[in-house]
């Protein structure tokens, strides 16, 4: 089932996702409802916030951008719990975009080499060294579970330049080629 996509301004996004219990209530159909709505919205990941869930998990199908990123073909994770550690390497920028924040991409500093702990579906754990594009969707992803999106790490002139852009997010202005929910409206 496509879930919709909660888009920039809605609280669901700024709060600090809890841990998985490994008794989570129907979480493979969970599992299955993110991949598909993330494919439905395409993109290459997808955090429970993004689905109104404050929940430590990811969907990850890296693979549509393997053309460009080799290290990213036949990747497809499923992120429970994770464990993020930043290893050496400098920061690189490159282009980000989000499905809550449709229509704005930004160039944002990631390094391209971290350590990922983590547990699949199933709760079983796995430890892995990711490097290049792959890493940084890893980072873009899991900034969600901590209440952080991509544009926390632009600019402050950068986030002058998309202020309107944000602004109408919020009002609810923008459209999307994909189920979303909209910030609640204010009461004037």
């Amino acid at each position: 089932m496509k879930l919709p996509v909660y888009l920039y301004g809605h609280p669901v996004l700024r709060k600090i996702s809890e841990p998985v219990p490994a008794d989570y209530p129907d979480l493979k159909k969970l599992v299955a409802d993110m991949f598909e709505t993330m494919y439905a919205s395409d993109g290459v990941g997808l955090a429970a916030p993004q689905v109104g869930l404050n929940i430590n998990m990811v969907v990850i199908d890296a693979d549509p951008v393997a053309d460009t990123f080799p290290e990213c073909k036949g990747r497809k994770l499923v992120i429970i719990n994770p464990e993020l550690e930043i290893l050496d390497g400098e920061k690189v920028q490159r282009g980000e975009g989000c499905l809550s924040l449709p229509g704005i991409s930004e160039d944002v500093k990631r390094v391209e080499h971290i350590r990922l702990k983590w547990q699949d579906e199933d709760f079983n754990e796995h430890t892995e060294e990711i490097s290049g594009f792959l890493a940084r969707i890893v980072q873009h992803e899991l900034d969600h579970l901590s209440g952080t999106l991509y544009i926390d790490h632009i600019s402050p002139l950068r986030k002058q330049f998309i202020r309107g852009k944000l602004h109408n997010i919020i009002e609810g202005k923008t459209r999307c080629d994909y189920p979303a929910k909209y910030a609640p409206r204010k009461r004037k």
